[in-house]
Order: C-alpha cells, then sequence, then structure tokens
C-alpha cells in the first residue's frame, strides 16, 4: 500500500546515543598525504567524496546552480525537470512524483534507493520516499547513478541511486536566503534559510510552510518542514548532527473512469477521504581522516507517523501506521599511488532495525546486516582506464508478531557483486561497461499480501550496461545501453485471487534499452541539455512470455533551453514528451487501448537586481489533459496537474 494515501500526527524523537565503530584497512603506500594541493572535490564516488578521476561512471550530476535556474521549489522536481526522470502523478496532491529509473512501473520506488548525505530514505513497505521535506535551498547537488547498484547500496538499488548532497559547512560570517511564492489553485510556498561559519565550527537552519487547494477537487496539500543542523570540522576531521522534521495534510480525490476524466478531470468521487503524515529524523555523521585512510559513519533515527480515513458508504474507517527505523553505516576508504596510477579500497558495514505497527494489528520488524567491499584501480596515461570490483552479502530477518495474521517469520540471505570499467578511446571520447548482480527484498506489505504460503522470494537481476561519453562541457553527449534479466521480480498481479489480486514472484522479465543524455552550450548565454530513455520491459518465459509489463512508457523526452545573460535577466523552458504505456492491470496486454501519450511544457523568466530576484515561472503551460497513473483498463485513472502559474520574490544575503 502507498503510505501516500495512509498518511497523521508526529511522535517526538527519542534519543540515543552516538556509537561508532570503524573498519580497518591494511597500510600501503601513502597517497594523498604527501600532495600539498586540495583535490578538487565534485560527486560522491564510492560513498566518499572523489576527485573527478573517479567520479560515479556514468552519473548524472544536478547542480545547485541548476536547481536555481530552472525554479525548481523541491528535490523531486529538480530530479524530474532537470535530471530527465520520469515521474507519475502523486496520489495524495504532493509534489512527491512516484520517480521511475529504467522502467519498473508502480514497483519503481520499490527499485530505486534514495539517499541523504548517505542516508537511506526507503521504507521497508510500499512507500516511496518523502522528498518535498527536504529543504531544496540546502541542497549542493543531486546524483542520479542508473542501474545496478547493490553492492554499494543495499536491496532496492537494481533501477539506481539518487543521492541528494546537502551543503558540507558554510562560508564565515552569515548567509541565507528568504522566498515567497504564490500561484494558481491558491498555491504558496514560503522558505527560508541560514548558515553561519566562523573558524571550524558551522551551522544551518531552514524552514518552509507549503500549501495548495490542487488542480482537482478534494485534493488540497499543506506541508510544514524544519532543518537544522551542527559540525566542526578540522585537522582531517569533521562532525556533526542533523535534524528534520516534516507535517503533511493532504485530502485524497480518489481515481475515475475514462468517461469521468473526459467529463470533468478534476471532480472527485472521494470527498469524506483524507489523511495525515508526520516524520521526524535524526542523524550524527562523524568523518576522520589518517593519512592515506579516511573513517566515515552515520547513525540515523527516524520515526513516522501516517494516518488515514476513508468513507465507505457513509462508514468512515481509519488506519494509523506508526514506524521506526535506526541506521548505522561505519566504512573506510584506503587510497594509494600506485606508480603512476591511483588504488582505492572501500569496505563498510549496513546495520538496520525497522519497525512497524498499525491500527490494523500488524506488528512488522525487519532486521538487517551487511558487509562490502569494492576496489578500483584507475591507470593514468592517454588511456586513462579505470577498473572497479565489488560485492556485498546481506542477510535479513523478518518477523510478524501478531500469529492470526498468518504472516510467515524467517531469514533470506543474498549477495551482489559489480565490475565495471572504463577507457579513453580517443581525445574526449570515453567508453565503460559495467555488469553485476543485484537485488530487492519483498517488504512487509508485500508479504502480507501474497500469494505464496511462505515468505516471497527475493527478487533478483543480472545487469548489464555499455556506454559511451564524447565531448567537453561545451558539447558533450552520453549514451548508454542497458539490459536487466529479473529472477522472481515481486509484483502486484491483479489476476491472482479470483481477480481480487496479490503480490507475488513473477516469472522471468527483462528491462533493456537505451538512455541518451547531451547538453550544449549555443554562444555566451544559451544552453541546451536533453534526454531520453527508451526502455522495453516484458516477460521472457512463461504464459505471458512476450507480453509487455504495465505502466512502463516506452519512451520518455525531455529537453530544457536555458538563457543566462550577462545582465539581470534570464529564462528557462522545458518539455517533456511521455510515450503510449499499458494500463496497470493489464497483464495479459488485451485492453484495446493504452494510455494515450502526452507532452507538458514548463517556463521561468527571472530578473535580478542585486540581493533581489522577481520570477515568474508556469507548469503544464498547455493545458493538457493528460494521466500518467492508471490501474484499470480505461479505469482507475488519476489525472494529472492542470496549468499552474506561480510568482515569485526571493531574497538573498
Amino acid at each position: 500500500m502507498n503510505f501516500a494515501a495512509f498518511p497523521s500526527s508526529a511522535p517526538a524523537i527519542k534519543p540515543f546515543a552516538l556509537a561508532c565503530a570503524f573498519s580497518l584497512s591494511v597500510l600501503a603506500a601513502n597517497a594523498f598525504a604527501q600532495d600539498a594541493t586540495v583535490p578538487e572535490i565534485v560527486v560522491t564516488g564510492a560513498r566518499f567524496p572523489a576527485q573527478v578521476s573517479l567520479a560515479p561512471i556514468g552519473a548524472t550530476v544536478i547542480t545547485a546552480e541548476d536547481i536555481r535556474r530552472a525554479g525548481a521549489s523541491d528535490v523531486n522536481a529538480a530530479i524530474r525537470k532537470i535530471g530527465g526522470v520520469f515521474g507519475r502523478q502523486s496520489l495524495d496532491g504532493s509534489p512527491d512524483f512516484a520517480l521511475d529509473l529504467r522502467g519498473f512501473g508502480s514497483n519503481s520506488s520499490q527499485n530505486m534507493v534514495v539517499l541523504v548525505d548517505g542516508v537511506r530514505l526507503n521504507e521497508n513497505e510500499l512507500a516511496g520516499p518523502v522528498l518535498s521535506s527536504i529543504p531544496v535551498d540546502t541542497v549542493e547537488r543531486i546524483e542520479i547513478q542508473r542501474g545496478g547498484s547493490s553492492v554499494l547500496y543495499g536491496e532496492g538499488a537494481t533501477g539506481g541511486v539518487i543521492n541528494i548532497i546537502t551543503r558540507r559547512g558554510a562560508q564565515a560570517g552569515y548567509h541565507g536566503s528568504v522566498v515567497l511564492e504564490a500561484g494558481r489553485f491558491d498555491q504558496y510556498d514560503a522558505r527560508a534559510s541560514v548558515r553561519h561559519g566562523e573558524g571550524p565550527l558551522s551551522f544551518d537552519l531552514a524552514a518552509a510552510r507549503q500549501g495548495t487547494d490542487n488542480y482537482r477537487d478534494n485534493n488540497a496539500f499543506r506541508q510544514k518542514t524544519f532543518s537544522g543542523g551542527f559540525q566542526w570540522a578540522a585537522n582531517g576531521a569533521r562532525l556533526g548532527l542533523r535534524v528534520e522534521s516534516a507535517r503533511q495534510d493532504m485530502r485524497f480525490p480518489g481515481s475515475l473512469s475514462m468517461e469521468q476524466f473526459e467529463d470533468n478531470p478534476r471532480q472527485t468521487l472521494t470527498p469524506n477521504d483524507f489523511g495525515s503524515y508526520a516524520s521526524d529524523r535524526v542523524t550524527a555523521f562523524a568523518e576522520k581522516r589518517v593519512d592515506n585512510v579516511e573513517f566515515a559513519a552515520e547513525l540515523a533515527h527516524r520515526e513516522r507517523k501516517v494516518e488515514s480515513t476513508y468513507d465507505f458508504g457513509g462508514f468512515l474507517s481509519a488506519a494509523t501506521y506508526d514506524t521506526r527505523h535506526t541506521q548505522f553505516s561505519p566504512r573506510m576508504r584506503h587510497s594509494a599511488n600506485l606508480g603512476a596510477g591511483l588504488n582505492e579500497f572501500v569496505a563498510g558495514v549496513d546495520l538496520s532495525r525497522w519497525e512497524r505497527a498499525t491500527s490494523l494489528g500488524s506488528d512488522a520488524r525487519q532486521t538487517s546486516e551487511a558487509y562490502y567491499l569494492r576496489d578500483e584501480m584507475r591507470l593514468a596515461g592517454a588511456a586513462n582506464a579505470r577498473l572497479a570490483l565489488g560485492a556485498r552479502h546481506e542477510r535479513f530477518e523478518k518477523k510478524e508478531t501478531n500469529a492470526a495474521l498468518a504472516v510467515p517469520t524467517g531469514t533470506q540471505t543474498v549477495n551482489a557483486w559489480s565490475a565495471e570499467g572504463s577507457v579513453d578511446v580517443a581525445a574526449g571520447v570515453t567508453v565503460h561497461a559495467k555488469a553485476g548482480r543485484s537485488y530487492r527484498l519483498p517488504n512487509a506489505d508485500e508479504n502480507g499480501y501474497r500469494s505464496s504460503t511462505g515468505l516471497l522470494d527475493v527478487q533478483t537481476s543480472r545487469d548489464l550496461e555499455l556506454g559511451v561519453t564524447a565531448g567537453t562541457e561545451a558539447r558533450r553527449i552520453a549514451a548508454r545501453l542497458f539490459r536487466h534479466r529479473l529472477k522472481n521480480e515481486i509484483f502486484f498481479d491483479p489476476t491472482l485471487n479470483g481477480g481480487w489480486g496479490a503480490n507475488t514472484n513473477l516469472d522471468p522479465t527483462r528491462r533493456q534499452g537505451l538512455e541518451v543524455e547531451g547538453q550544449m552550450a549555443i554562444g555566451q548565454a544559451l544552453r541546451l541539455t536533453g534526454q531520453w530513455q527508451r526502455v522495453d520491459a516484458e516477460f521472457t518465459e512463461g504464459p505471458n512470455a512476450g507480453r509487455e509489463m504495465v505502466l512502463v512508457p516506452k519512451n520518455v523526452v525531455t529537453a530544457r533551453l536555458a538563457w543566462v545573460a550577462a545582465g539581470p535577466h534570464s529564462a528557462d523552458i522545458g518539455a517533456q514528451w511521455v510515450d503510449r504505456q499499458r494500463y496497470g492491470s493489464d497483464f495479459s496486454n488485451s485492453c484495446s487501448t493504452r494510455m494515450p501519450s502526452f507532452t507538458t511544457i514548463d517556463a521561468r523568466y527571472a530578473y535580478r537586481t542585486g540581493p533581489w530576484e522577481v520570477a515568474v515561472s508556469g507548469l503544464n503551460l498547455a493545458d493538457r489533459q493528460y494521466f500518467s497513473n492508471a490501474f484499470g483498463c480505461r479505469s482507475g485513472i488519476y489525472p494529472g496537474d492542470g496549468r499552474q502559474l506561480k510568482l515569485a520574490l526571493r531574497y538573498d544575503f
């Protein structure tokens, strides 16, 4: 079940003690300690800040400047608009669209790992990460790594990883911003952030209040967020603490049939359905460098409460979900110069404990422990070759204390591996290849309503990617061919259980396709970027062999043109085209029609004078009536948002 449809009041964050345990490495030759220059840090590689030469192979990076230029008011929108990632309309009116890397349909959020500063946001249930609660003005960059990444990031990373990195420290003195925005459908957004640095100490605070009545009836959404942290950094060490809190209230408009959508896409048939969501998270982190060995760890605890109320013919049914999630991730990295090359060895442990109690009687628990190793070698010279090998072993223990629910208890173990490399075959031309095994575990919701008598089996995937990148910052293009061969894919099959459906392990399936990304500078002031993803998702064995998977558009094309003049003016315009896709219940591919394709256009113009900026922006400017979520054949439709116009005022200090 989607947690957004079961949103609550918030529990208080309970204090906990920070305990650190670090892995040790075998010392080798002294690497960077002898280098008096500070290497440029651009991206996060093997769960550590990385040099340019060891940036993740094939990653897409969205910078803070990209986010601001596009006028994205939340992280989810930045990933869709700038990163070209397809997202489905949320079911609860929130800006948290269901992001989909590599065509995993309605289970896309279960096949993608989302991290904030190295801490997982994924839950052990059918719930997507709430990215709208992350203050967008604190984000330094967003890294999108498509494809199997279970060695470093564990279960659920078959589609890829989205890593959100906030600012590390602050400049001396006080700096910050205040943003006020208002728009159509009674939309408003008030954000403020401040950061301060003095010597080795720094802190930051951010708060926001957002709301909108949204395009559809009974679809109002309200949110309040707060984020604050401090850190101390000196002598190769960094220590800090962050606290984050979010509160949401929303109303659920429900789905429509095709006839109802065509008659009035804004209507609701569920005027009395509503819910709430609350989340509190505290994270302590520590980093220390000793010569050519770096140690790091995060200890994070999150408490979340989700409540919902549904009207069944005048009878109001309420449900409450309370979850607690604690994670501890110590790791180390050893770097060494090897003649003309560089070697990086990473080892780490991921420990996790997840608990949930519901008003429906379920009391589910899951603990996991994982151990991983990864070694990467870069050979300097004209070829600039890189080779990386990695492996992971993880053990999960699942428990349901309410025996009356007949949910099985058990232990599941799984292994992952990866091999990847790249080489410069010519000046400005790099080819790369990746192969590996990734996995996903059945979550508490899926095991709670399953087709089997025991726990659902672990989903595994054999991953393969071949890619090429050519050009410079002024003109660059990258293309990736990929294939994921899945066994025991975990999915809700609507044809089971007498037509009521059930979660099950599917016959073997496959995702394969092509991704293309490009950017081009046009003169001094224009910059064109674009992404194209083509995915063929289908069954490869069993009675459905050759049939297409549901809710997977074959093609998604995104393009953006940014204008940054020398003066105070700037503008940005983008478009995304989404191809046709099978309806959510159409496992047999027998529905006479498919969900229609659609194109959405957004734009922003801004004028800046001194510390002030005023901007006008619009979403779905053509006011296209479309839908990206439909769970039945010509039914179960959740209409997309109509045209949205906004006016914003920003002050930086």
